[in-house]
């Protein structure tokens, strides 16, 4: 099974109609983020079958002309400072120089699924979707994940990603969680937490293809 047989399943459930018309409605009524055709963009990027690692995040940035379908990902020149942070903590773990425009598709492609427990937002309000539905598509896609035999790292920012640990229970995978990378939480445990050089040795040790954390131009 793939992301659209996956998706195809998930949405024939009660659920999910729900969910599509809540979500439906706020996206008729209000600005909402991302771009209505790159909800799904996670999946688009990162075939199930090519996972390496999970980066599970919140919800999508909420100003314009930041989200766009991944994780802590942007395609605007001002970066998030959570993204700051994110390249700030990369920088030092990996001891190199990282100057990057925000865009991760670079990491997607190579196996790095930046998902959100929520995948949608309206603009200005941080978790205003909480709760009409993406938790229970999101557990089920942790869950498929977690049923997956190559090794994987499951690395949790925050509480709503650090939820989803009850679904993995896979020994084949590392789990690494910490703090949000958030201005309000990143001094909490995700400065120092090492997550890119610690999901690389893992990777090697299980004869896995490592992440190229930083874009090849700046290496």
């Amino acid at each position: 099974m793939g992301w659209k047989e996956f998706l195809d399943e998930e949405k024939k459930q009660p659920y999910y109609l729900k969910l599509k018309q809540a979500v439906d409605e706020e996206y008729a009524n209000y600005r909402c983020f991302p771009d209505y055709r790159r909800i799904y963009h996670a999946f688009s990027k990162t075939k199930m079958e090519n996972i390496k690692v999970v980066i599970l995040g919140q919800d999508p940035y909420h100003e314009i002309n930041q989200a766009h379908g991944l994780a802590f990902s942007v395609l605007c020149p001002d970066l998030p400072p959570s993204l700051v942070n994110i390249y700030k903590e990369m920088s030092d773990d990996l001891q190199i120089a990282v100057h990057q425009d925000g865009n991760l598709d670079y990491l997607a492609e190579q196996g790095v699924l930046l998902l959100n427990t929520v995948l949608t937002v309206r603009e200005g309000q941080a978790f205003s979707h909480r709760n009409l539905g993406w938790e229970i598509l999101t557990d089920h896609a942790i869950q498929k994940i977690n049923e997956l035999n190559q090794p994987i790292v499951f690395i949790l920012w925050g509480a709503a990603a650090q939820a989803k640990k009850i679904y993995l229970t896979n020994p084949n995978h590392l789990i690494l969680s910490s703090a949000h990378p958030s201005p309000l939480s990143a001094h909490r445990g995700f400065f120092g937490s090492k997550p890119f050089s610690k999901t690389n040795r893992f990777l090697k040790e299980h004869g896995v293809e490592p992440i190229h954390w930083v874009k090849a131009q700046n290496v």
